[in-house]
């Protein structure tokens, strides 16, 4: 990923002069771990994905802030970040997926991106059993967790390499490996995320690009408490080693490291975040 620092970011120093002026804060601001890129985030409006996109951001990078409906969380965002912009995008489709990384070289500089975080996901919020999951619900959690997913990595496959490496982070589930009653549809979508997590690593690697998923735990997001009554977010609770669900903060400093230099020799794993669950 060295190769690759030389990448031509022309917003850093307009990133930098919006916070200060002078000299020191400036040295500051390019010593960051990922001053000078910039991150894709989908999913990047609320809960885990807001949290990845806040802490890319405090690690130097500009973030595109990507999201599907929720454009006034997303605009917000974007707006207190020091160099963003917010993109709405439907991942399941490819022109969707393109216009992210469109939006990254047309926002800052015409530059390939160098970091994408694939967070964005669907969950049926009635949890049913697989006998009684609709054809309807495993498709629209398919379209989103794995073609969502698929449709970014392959496009940030392409482009990372022109701009000579990158990183790129997928967010799956523990779910993937508990194989909870009531999350069939859920949790096959998210093993598909690391299967092609997995191969993805082997296939990219020599370009220098790197691979990698995390898989969180229950996390206390708006996703998570849907559709759950008190007493299930009660079990959720005690059946953890640490006695609590995760919290967003707990996630997005894994998912920064694995973009730094630092984690240049970590590729193709899948690092479950989940307080001792799985």
């Amino acid at each position: 990923m060295r190769d690759y620092e030389s990448t031509r970011f022309i917003d850093q120093q307009s990133t930098i002069s919006m916070a200060t002026n002078s000299a020191p804060a400036q040295a500051q601001a390019a010593a960051l771990p990922l001053s000078g890129r910039v991150a894709i985030v989908t999913g990047a409006s609320r809960g885990i994905g807001r949290a990845i996109a806040i802490h890319l951001a405090s690690l130097g990078a500009s973030v595109v802030v990507g999201y599907a409906s929720s454009s006034g969380p997303a605009e917000a965002l974007a707006a207190e970040l020091p160099s963003a912009v917010a993109v709405k995008a439907d991942v399941s489709d490819e022109a969707g997926a393109r216009s992210l990384f469109d939006a990254a070289e047309a926002a800052f500089g015409g530059g390939a991106a160098h970091i994408l975080v694939a967070c964005a996901g669907l969950a049926v919020s009635t949890y049913p059993r697989l006998a009684d999951t609709s054809a309807a619900d495993f498709d629209a959690a398919f379209a989103v967790n794995a073609r969502g997913a698929f449709l970014c990595l392959r496009e940030a496959a392409n482009r990372l390499r022109r701009g000579g490496g990158g990183r790129i982070v997928a967010v799956s589930s523990t779910l993937a490996a508990t194989l909870l009653p009531g999350y069939a549809a859920y949790a096959a979508s998210k093993a598909a995320v690391e299967a092609m997590v997995r191969v993805m690593a082997k296939e990219v690697g020599a370009s220098r690009v790197t691979v990698n998923c995390v898989a969180p735990g229950p996390v206390a997001t708006e996703l998570f408490f849907a559709g759950k009554s008190e007493e299930a977010v009660e079990r959720f609770k005690a059946g953890n080693p640490m006695g609590r669900l995760g919290e967003v903060g707990d996630i997005a400093p894994v998912v920064g490291f694995l973009c730094t230099d630092a984690a240049e020799w970590v590729n193709g794993q899948v690092i479950r975040v989940n307080g001792g669950i799985a």
